[in-house]
C-alpha cells in the first residue's frame, strides 16, 4: 500500500526524477524518506525546484536562440516542400497524360527487339 502512495506522491513531484538521473539520490532513498516523514513539506522542500524562476529559464533559452539558424531551417523546409509539390504535380500530369500505344504489341516482343 505504501508503494502505491509513494508512486502517487512522486507523480506530484516530477523534479525528484532529476535527482535520480543525476545520481544525486536513488528511488530507494526517496522511498525511505517518504516512509519516515510522509509528505511533510519541510523534508521535500530542499528537493523542490521552486527557487528557479520560469523567467530565468526563458532568458537562458533566448540567449541560445539564433534567429539566423531558424530562418535557414525554415528556408530548407520550404525548399523541400516545393520539391515535393513539384514532384507530385509532375506525377499527376504523367498519370493524366498517360498515352497508350495504338498498336498492340505481341507478348513475345520485349524492349523493341
Amino acid at each position: 500500500m505504501a508503494k502505491e502512495q509513494f508512486k502517487e506522491f512522486v507523480k506530484t513531484k516530477p523534479e525528484l526524477a532529476t535527482y535520480v538521473e543525476n545520481n544525486e539520490m536513488t528511488w530507494q532513498k526517496f522511498y525511505e524518506l517518504y516512509d519516515l516523514y510522509g509528505e511533510d513539506e519541510k523534508i521535500w522542500s530542499k528537493y523542490s525546484k521552486k527557487d528557479e524562476k520560469p523567467t530565468k529559464k526563458i532568458a537562458d533559452y533566448m540567449e541560445k536562440f539564433d534567429p539566423d539558424a531558424l530562418q535557414k531551417h525554415i528556408e530548407n523546409a520550404q525548399k523541400a516542400l516545393d520539391i515535393f509539390s513539384e514532384l507530385a504535380t509532375k506525377t499527376t500530369e504523367n498519370i493524366n497524360n498517360n498515352v497508350k500505344p495504338d498498336i498492340a504489341r505481341p507478348l513475345s516482343k520485349f524492349f523493341g527487339d
